[in-house]
């Protein structure tokens, strides 16, 4: 399936800026061109391709050091955006795991409909997303995500101001009882400045850092590939005025938004200890 890609699609070249904080001892083995072809691949949407300017999913990636036989769990993925990627990416060599909302009729209707989208959009490319493993992952109590040890990354996007509110012991428990010894974990987040109060989307690095090494993580690095200075953080409506959800705001004000693009955004690595 890489070759399909490569053969199909050209490269595309990122730039990644790393301020590392920490030693990565871990030795990565990544196919960027692989990841490049995939990105640019004809099965993504023109919709979901106009995000790669605020996402950076190469760099992103590549910083993180997913590997095409890398079993990785992804949190929440949403509608998929990310599942475009990963999942063509690791299908020959490695795993996806797609850790969403619980599926008993007890869900939200939230939950219900966030899982329904997915499963349509896995559906239509079974050739690309047939091998994607579907795990329950509770928001609010210890899940079984994983075979326990079995994982070397977790990938948690856009997810985390959500857990840090609920109660991050089980969420970050659940992550380590399926992270091999040394198993990474990639966050990116909506960031707000240490100076200001959190909120409306936005977290604090410094607390996010400090929550993953409470319950034995290591701080390796951040990055300031998804960063977006332009991003003023005092919107009405908090993160989701912000492109894509332009939630509740007026037609007359959408371009202001649209000019700033999407969220100011933290990216980080951590090591399971």
């Amino acid at each position: 399936m890489i070759k399909t890609f490569l053969a199909n699609a050209a490269a595309v070249a990122g730039v990644v800026t790393i301020v590392s904080l920490a030693p990565v001892s871990q030795s990565y083995a990544q196919d960027s061109a692989a990841l490049s072809a995939i990105i640019a691949g004809e099965h993504r949407s023109d919709v979901n391709k106009a995000r790669d300017n605020y996402r950076h999913p190469l760099e992103t990636l590549s910083f993180f050091g997913v590997e095409p036989n890398h079993t990785v769990v992804e949190i929440f993925p949403g509608n998929g955006w990310y599942t475009e990627i990963l999942a063509p990416y690791v299908r020959e060599h490695g795993k996806l795991i797609a850790a969403g909302y619980p599926r008993s009729a007890e869900s939200s209707a939230m939950m219900q409909q966030m899982n329904s989208t997915y499963d349509a959009m896995l559906a239509t490319r079974p050739d690309l997303y047939d091998r994607v493993e579907i795990a329950e992952l509770h928001p609010r109590q210890l899940s079984t995500i994983a075979e326990p040890g079995t994982v070397d990354f977790i990938l948690d996007f856009r997810n985390a101001h959500n857990w840090l509110n609920w109660g991050a012991e089980n969420m970050l428990m659940t992550w380590r009882s399926a992270l091999k010894d040394g198993g990474m974990v990639g966050v990116v987040d909506h960031r707000m400045e240490p100076d200001r109060e959190p909120g409306n989307g936005y977290i604090h690095e410094k607390t996010l850092i400090d929550t993953m090494e409470e319950y034995g993580f290591e701080f390796v690095a951040s990055s300031e590939i998804n960063a977006n200075p332009g991003d003023t953080k005092d919107h009405p409506g908090g993160v989701w005025n912000l492109p894509p959800n332009l939630r509740d705001v007026p037609a007359a004000d959408q371009a202001k938004y649209l000019t700033i693009g999407e969220s100011d955004r933290l990216t980080m690595l951590f090591r399971k200890r």
